[in-house]
């Protein structure tokens, strides 16, 4: 069952995004791992900044979380995440294609350059990654993240985005 998450799952969502992200550990560039991935205080702050995390829950268990934010004129896939246990059985696909289903809004997700099977997955659901000087400018003005974070991160955008062949102010 697809949902929209609250407060009473704060700290499964907390759970979730740090277990998942153990994927990324020793493939995203090493100064921008942190332990925890993502701290309580952080996850709060993004809750506050308007990501509403969405959740697959199987047995009335959360096994996945993905957050929705609406920045804009767009909206942004952000902290999409499966727990190490649940993964590769079509969580991510179906938040993935639920979000999009809520949305009349072209949709992009950043996620780290180095990640290529995160990058694979969102082609796979008709994605495409921009060039360096069209994500450069997205990331600037889309997203809030550090000019570290914007050297080693891609940007996929969805056929709305490009069917709209706008350029960026």
């Amino acid at each position: 069952m697809l949902r929209r998450c609250d407060e009473r799952d704060f700290e499964t969502i907390y759970t979730i995004i740090n277990d998942g992200a153990q994927a990324y550990k020793g493939i995203i560039p090493a100064d921008r791992w942190t332990e925890p991935y993502m701290s309580r205080d952080k996850l709060r702050h993004e809750i506050a900044d308007g990501i509403a995390f969405w959740g697959f829950e199987d047995g009335g268990t959360l096994a996945g979380v993905m957050g929705l934010q609406d920045v804009q004129d767009v909206t942004l896939i952000r902290h999409a995440y499966v727990p190490t246990a649940n993964r590769n059985q079509g969580i991510g696909g179906k938040l993935l294609s639920h979000l999009r289903t809520i949305t009349s809004r072209p949709v992009l997700i950043g996620t780290w350059a180095d990640a290529v099977w995160a990058i694979r997955f969102y082609e796979k659901h008709g994605f495409q990654i921009v060039s360096t000087d069209e994500k450069n400018r997205l990331l600037k003005k889309y997203w809030t993240i550090p000019e570290r974070q914007i050297e080693t991160s891609v940007v996929l955008v969805d056929p709305k985005w490009r069917d709209m062949r706008r350029p960026i102010s």
